[in-house]
């Protein structure tokens, strides 16, 4: 996976389009009626990093890559949109594409910001856009069982095993819970992995709330923590709004705003990082004189596929890795006073990759 990306969803007027701008800079329209976001916007966002400054410091490199997240904002779904309302299912196929969905939840009362609703109330619309979701996944279902009866019908064990895991992923949809409930196996997510299911993706919550609720929860945030405590999901609490203000701040500044505000990251990094671990995801690090680059893997990544992030030729080629520990690469100073105290180590192909492993590798051209 080399650019995660995130599907921004929720109701009209939630906050999307605002938190988008804020994260993304890149302005998409945010106004208070509904499908102002007609279009998905995307926006390539740096995912924070100090260790990529300090390393490019110490290596006096002439550039800089981190490792991207993709954010996508998909325009407000609608009770019906399953069936076509607000243009639904154009937008139900764009959260098909994404990695993981980050489901904005109001969690503020504005009576100058209309509700579609008309009220407040974060688990009503948390259901209303997981029933949306899905009702379309059953209708790719119903279709997909249809196809696989026929194939049963020449004896095709493969399909007769994929219709056993839909007929069980129908059930749960029949009674409005997503297919990610079920826990399915590594097996059993290959065999249907082409119907490519909205409520299969990862979802973490995020709690828009108002710049006097970010100190501490109030009701609705501690709603919708209960809800996705029983889903065993993650809650990320943010004020689009202030991240709009922090977004038109450089560093220094936007590190004095937060520290007055209390917080000690913005709600970006919070989402990056709470995103990256919804997907088991992490980065290693390339260092020199060219380049101090991050790289995003799976945890659990081999030496040998972490090269192939870098160049299919550093795979097939691959002799060894050498690595050293980032916090013993900056407290010695310099790579050859870490390989001078035994600190850097040549790893097989067969070593898993650690988060934050400062990574030469040697290869057969």
């Amino acid at each position: 996976m080399s650019n995660l990306e995130v599907g921004i969803v929720g109701l009209p007027n939630v906050g999307k389009s605002t938190l988008f701008n804020a994260i993304t800079k890149a302005g998409a329209e945010a106004a208070n009626y509904p499908f102002c976001t007609i279009e998905p916007n995307v926006g390539v966002v740096a995912v924070p990093d100090e260790r990529l400054n300090v390393l490019t410091k110490l290596y006096a490199s002439k550039k800089t890559t981190p490792a991207t997240v993709r954010f996508v904002d998909i325009a407000g779904l609608v009770s019906g949109a399953s069936k076509g309302e607000g243009l639904g299912n154009k937008f139900l196929e764009h959260i098909r594409q994404v990695d993981a969905i980050a489901h904005v939840v109001r969690c503020f009362d504005d009576e100058n910001i209309t509700h579609v609703a008309d009220t407040i109330d974060p688990l009503r619309d948390i259901d209303t856009i997981q029933t949306e979701l899905c009702l379309a996944d059953l209708d790719v279902v119903e279709k997909r069982l249809a196809k696989v009866a026929k194939l049963m019908k020449s004896g095709s064990k493969e399909a007769r095993a994929e219709s056993e895991i839909l007929e069980r992923i129908k059930i749960s949809l029949d009674s409005a819970k997503p297919a990610r409930h079920l826990n399915l196996t590594d097996d059993e997510l290959t065999q249907i992995r082409d119907a490519n299911l909205l409520t299969l993706k990862p979802v973490l919550y995020v709690a828009n709330v108002a710049e006097d609720d970010l100190a501490a929860d109030n009701d609705h945030v501690r709603k919708v923590r209960e809800l996705a405590a029983a889903e065993g999901a993650r809650v990320v609490v943010i004020c689009a709004k202030v991240e709009e203000e922090i977004a038109e701040l450089d560093a220094d500044e936007a590190q004095e705003f937060l520290a007055d505000m209390g917080l000690d990251a913005s709600g970006l990094d919070r989402l990056i990082h709470a995103a990256f671990d919804l997907l088991g995801l992490m980065t290693f690090l390339t260092a020199g004189p060219d380049e101090c680059r991050a790289w995003t893997i799976t945890k659990g990544t081999v030496a040998v596929k972490a090269a192939g992030k870098i160049h299919s030729d550093i795979e097939r080629g691959f002799i060894r890795a050498e690595i050293v520990n980032y916090d013993d690469l900056i407290r010695l100073g310099s790579i050859t006073a870490a390989r001078d105290k035994g600190l850097v180590r040549l790893e097989g192909k067969d070593y898993i990759m650690q988060d934050g492993d400062v990574t030469y590798f040697r290869f057969n051209v």
